[in-house]
């Protein structure tokens, strides 16, 4: 458990030992979210400042805040500089004054990451990354005691909330890296210091900040650049994809690759989707083959199941020990099908959305009977490659669907290239809000029909799925 005296010595080098009686339980920038005994960085933001929500956090049972500027307060204030290092603290709970919260918070998970030795997966890539953390993690629970972030904290305010659970008892963690803008995931390697990296693939999802997918690629390329050389760095790379095959010449690291091609290291075939029954395939590693099949959904899961298992083999797990990981993951998948009282299956993936991945969904929606309702949103922050990944998934649309629900400002451009490509107008409707989206399936929907929902996560399209449920 982090102390005062460990918050102290990363922020000024110093080790007061009045600070050591002060135990402190996990950090949060949400006062919703702070704990008894925790800590609580008041974050200024955009919409909303921490800084309003200090004593709220303090209400909860935080034991110390982080501030940045002036706040009303009766509770003690110490400047960082001025922090009393010899005379006894005062009773907490009080308030720490720093230049910069969200960087105090970085240095303190710096610190702390650094007093533990676990093994560290850092996962990275366009689509499918946090599908992977979850079912990574699942393989390696089997022997290790293992840390994820928890939901999407992946980047430079989530992953060091992740850092500061880390703890002796920690075996591995599993750490998911999202990329906005160059630079990003290199700090945060500087923060978690893997020696172990996967990438996923290089799709075009955040093309609207970083440019173009081999500015994209340079980004992500990031985590295997800060891996240790080989043999304690080890980058598991997808062979299928011509950008993350690039990266090998980047970095000193062990390399091993996954994929369906027989040249990689672990590779797959056979593979058979089972609609909602799973994924059957043949996995091939050296001279040996094994048979699996894994509850996961639509042949794109391969590649997870690879990758997990991939992880695995590089950890020194067994064969057994793998499998029975890749068994349980079906409760970290995101995609979840809900069966409606009417007989209707809904596939709810609205979690979020790129070209590659709305391809993925319409493909499984492709492999279940029934009549097939698509109900998709905009992809966002897909810049140059917007007009270009919406037709792509128009024309997908027009292939599987027999119906064709868009939604957003730019999910029109899906239901012109539907048109476009053969399905009828009768069949495609674009409508302006979730509540219009609801009263068209509402409509139509009957037993037997398959409705796969999926949009960029802004769209919340969740909400359609829960509207549905209620009216059920």
């Amino acid at each position: 458990m982090i102390t005062l005296g460990d918050i102290l010595e990363a922020l000024t080098g110093k080790r007061p030992a009045a600070a050591e009686a002060l135990a402190l339980t996990e950090a949060a920038v949400d006062s919703r979210q702070v704990i008894p005994g925790g800590m609580f960085f008041a974050l200024p933001g955009e919409r909303t400042d921490g800084h309003d929500f200090v004593e709220d956090a303090f209400k909860r049972g935080a034991l110390l805040a982080f501030v940045q500027r002036e706040i009303s307060t009766s509770r003690p204030i110490f400047d960082i500089t001025s922090v009393p290092t010899e005379s006894p603290l005062p009773e907490p709970p009080f308030i720490i004054r720093v230049p910069d919260t969200l960087r105090a918070l970085q240095d303190i998970a710096r610190f702390w990451r650094r007093k533990f030795s676990p093994r560290v997966i850092g996962i990275t890539g366009s689509v499918g990354k946090s599908t992977t953390k979850e079912v990574v993690a699942e393989v390696l629970s089997q022997r290790y005691r293992t840390l994820k972030n928890p939901g999407n904290l992946n980047n430079e305010i989530g992953l060091p909330l992740t850092l500061l659970r880390l703890g002796a008892g920690y075996d591995c963690a599993v750490l998911e890296m999202g990329f906005y803008v160059p630079g990003e995931i290199a700090f945060l390697c500087d923060l978690a210091l893997p020696q172990i990296g996967i990438i996923t693939n290089i799709g075009t999802v955040h093309a609207e900040r970083a440019g173009s997918q081999e500015a994209i690629a340079r980004g992500k390329s990031e985590l295997v650049q800060a891996l240790p050389p080989a043999p304690e760095g080890i980058a598991i790379l997808n062979y299928d994809d011509p950008w993350v095959r690039w990266m090998a010449d980047k970095t000193q690291a062990r390399i091993f690759y996954y994929g369906l091609d027989p040249k990689a290291d672990l590779w797959a075939d056979n593979i058979e989707s089972q609609g909602l029954k799973g994924l059957r395939f043949r996995l091939h590693f050296g001279h040996e083959v094994l048979h699996l099949r894994v509850p996961m959904l639509g042949r794109h899961a391969v590649q997870t199941a690879l990758r997990a298992a991939a992880a695995g083999l590089v950890c020194g797990l067994s064969w057994q020990e793998i499998i029975q990981g890749l068994q349980q993951a079906r409760n970290q998948l995101r995609l979840v099908a809900v069966r409606l009282p009417n007989g209707a299956l809904v596939l709810d993936d609205s979690y979020n959305a790129a070209p590659e991945s709305m391809l993925a969904a319409l493909n499984l929606l492709n492999e279940i009977e029934g009549r097939k309702i698509a109900v998709l949103g905009d992809m966002l922050e897909l810049g140059p490659y917007e007009a270009e990944g919406h037709r792509l998934v128009g024309i997908r649309a027009a292939e599987v669907a027999d119906h064709l629900i868009t939604l957003g400002q730019r999910a029109h451009m899906i239901a012109e290239a539907a048109l476009h490509a053969g399905l009828p107008s009768t069949r495609v409707v674009h409508v302006e809000n979730i509540s219009q989206a609801v009263e068209v399936l509402r409509q139509i929907l009957r037993e037997g029909d398959v409705v796969l929902v999926k949009g960029s996560h802004g769209l919340r399209m969740d909400r359609i799925v829960a509207a549905l449920e209620e009216a059920a």
